[in-house]
């Protein structure tokens, strides 16, 4: 085949070079969150879910997102799985380990049925017709082993003609049957899914990016808007035994506790392409060269509200392991969104976010606004002895300097995991000493300092129908433990509602955007005790007036536009293109 003299590399290599300049993030999970791959849709790796199977609580379910904005009437070249992308998914479980324990490798293979038609599908065959294979390593990637070859990938959602009509469709009985049909068991035992879907996050994307000016719910001048809203993705779900995500092979009836450390995984998924990609003269393409990670996501908002815009790129270009993401541990012990929470700083400027204050003087004492010294002045003392934040256990991590306030709190949620480790309990018990033992309430402890989805399987699943069930995933879980008569009643260990919740993996309903702001704005130090700046030691509750408004604050849109299934792949169907409206959207 005669080639083009014109070698075009791909933005793939580009990542390879060191980038420097430094501006303002941007915001909405991983959509379109770097420059690079802004023009590389189909590797986007938009969100990731991790969570303890609802309806089948042995497992634990696995879901990366990957094409951001599918407008489900985007013919005649519908959305699909890139055919010269490796889309992976991570797994992490031992600390002795310096890579990846588990790898989940899936590529995607596309063929035209009826090349005499401009239809995607038409007279029950299709174009773009995508099936998957899909790889599994257990040593860090050095080999894989196919668990599943030929899966089968759904076509896109178009309409009732081309998915239910007889003769000129596929005449399926319905779309949802599509769905389960392509739902398979891998030689391994995992069960798979890939395919389009309703894209499940939420949020009011336009007020996130007009610098923070979220539209809190009851803003009937300017209610806030689903950014997401009736657009679709591409899902690759996975359900796993525990057994076989735990590090020893064991079964979640072996954990000691509800908060058992040896069943915590980190989890991170990725997309790659080769370096080099050739323009032929004949309007096809060849690929070649090296691969090269062109996108990377664990927690959510990680590269949309905390990596600056100069550093965006480079941060999809690296894997958390070797101690890579420390260069950006500045951004969390200092996140840019916490000047906007700060009236010393740029707090009088975004009013929507007048909810959202930082500890500047909790206990009297401790400042956790940017650039200040936060517990810094308790390092190296004897209150820090034994704790988490002593020298001898993390403190050189967590009291980094006099200048990390953040680095106690931020850090650890995206970079280790929280410990059940004093100070990180729940005020509960501590009778007004903040670093003295409290009530446990998290322990998805991962120390290998990178950014990773993080999930305790030991942690018993809140069920969906539970009184108690919220989106607000932990911060409810420390609302119950510090206020609820069921709960706060001792300090002992108990399953408090909500303990599965994001951070501790990620729920499809958690609201991540509403649960991060707060947590910027100091939530967790007032969990476990360094109450907002209004509490006294004759304040009859630590729930002051400062630490009510944050808990009331949310983003303005606190959930999905649909439903979830109530079993796997637990994402709901694609929109379909035919019923499209822009109008719908709000």
């Amino acid at each position: 085949m005669k080639k083009s003299p014109l070698l075009k590399t791909l933005r793939a290599i580009c990542l390879m070079v060191s980038m420097a300049a430094l501006a303002s993030p941007g915001y909405a999970s991983s959509h379109r969150e770097a420059p690079l791959i802004f023009n590389d849709p189909l590797a986007d790796n938009t969100d990731l879910y991790v969570f303890r199977s609802p309806d089948d609580t042995n497992t634990v379910t696995i879901i990366a997102n990957y094409i951001p904005f599918e407008n489900p009437e985007g013919g005649p070249n519908y959305y699909s799985f890139g055919t010269n992308i490796r889309y992976e998914i991570h797994i992490k479980n031992k600390t002795t380990t310096t890579g990846d324990d588990i790898t989940y490798r899936f590529t995607f293979s596309q063929v035209n049925q009826d090349t005499t038609t401009f239809f995607n599908i038409r007279l029950g065959q299709q174009n773009l017709k995508t099936t998957y294979t899909c790889e599994k390593s257990m040593d860090g990637g050095a080999t894989f082993t196919t668990i599943m070859s030929n899966g089968i990938v759904p076509p896109p959602n178009i309409g009732p003609r081309s998915i239910q009509g007889n003769p000129v469709g596929l005449n399926a009985p319905s779309y949802a049957n599509l769905i389960q049909s392509a739902i398979a068991t891998a030689s391994s035992g995992e069960k798979l899914f890939c395919g389009p879907a309703d894209d499940p996050f939420f949020v009011d994307l336009a007020g996130a990016f007009d610098v923070g000016n979220f539209r809190p719910q009851g803003n009937t001048t300017n209610a806030p808007k689903d950014g997401l809203a009736r657009f679709n993705t591409h899902t690759i779900a996975i359900k796993v035994p525990i057994s076989m995500l735990q590090k020893n092979g064991q079964g979640v009836s072996a954990a000691t506790s509800i908060l058992d450390g040896d069943f915590v995984i980190g989890v991170w998924a990725s997309a790659s392409r080769q370096q080099i990609k050739t323009l032929n003269t004949n309007g096809t393409s060849s690929y070649s060269g090296n691969w090269v990670q062109v996108s990377r996501l664990g927690m959510p908002l990680t590269n949309e509200a905390i990596i600056p815009v100069g550093m965006k790129d480079k941060w999809n270009s690296l894997t958390p392991y070797n101690s890579n993401d420390l260069q950006f541990a500045g951004y969390f012990s200092n996140p840019e969104l916490a000047l906007y929470m700060d009236n010393s700083q740029f707090g009088g400027a975004v009013p929507s976010l007048n909810a959202l204050r930082i500890q500047k003087a909790s206990l009297g004492t401790y400042d956790f606004r940017n650039g200040k010294a936060g517990l810094y002045p308790l390092k190296g003392s004897a209150a820090v002895v034994g704790t988490a934040l002593d020298d001898a256990v993390f403190g050189t991590i967590l009291l980094p300097n006099a200048t990390s306030p953040r680095a106690v709190d931020i850090l650890p949620i995206f970079f280790t995991g929280v410990p059940n480790l004093r100070p990180y309990q729940l005020a509960t018990g501590k009778a007004g000493n903040p670093l003295a033992a409290g009530k446990p309430f998290i322990n998805n402890f991962l120390p290998t300092l990178g950014d990773m989805l993080r999930l305790n399987m030991a942690v018993p699943v809140t069920p969906r129908n539970d009184p108690n069930f919220s989106s607000l995933g932990i911060v409810s879980t420390a609302v119950l433990g510090l206020t609820n008569s069921a709960y706060n009643a001792n300090a002992n260990l108990q399953f408090i509602p909500n303990m599965d919740g994001f951070p501790n993996g990620r729920r499809l309903e958690d609201d991540v955007t509403t649960i991060e702001l707060q947590a910027v704005s100091g939530v967790a130090l007032a969990a476990i005790g360094l109450w907002y700046d209004d509490y006294t030691s004759s304040s009859a509750s630590p729930v002051t007036p400062a630490l009510l408004r944050v808990l009331q604050f949310n983003a303005g849109v606190t959930q999905n536009d649909t439903t979830f299934k109530p079993s796997f792949p637990y994402v709901q169907e694609p929109w379909r293109g035919y019923d499209y409206t822009p109008q719908a959207r709000f």
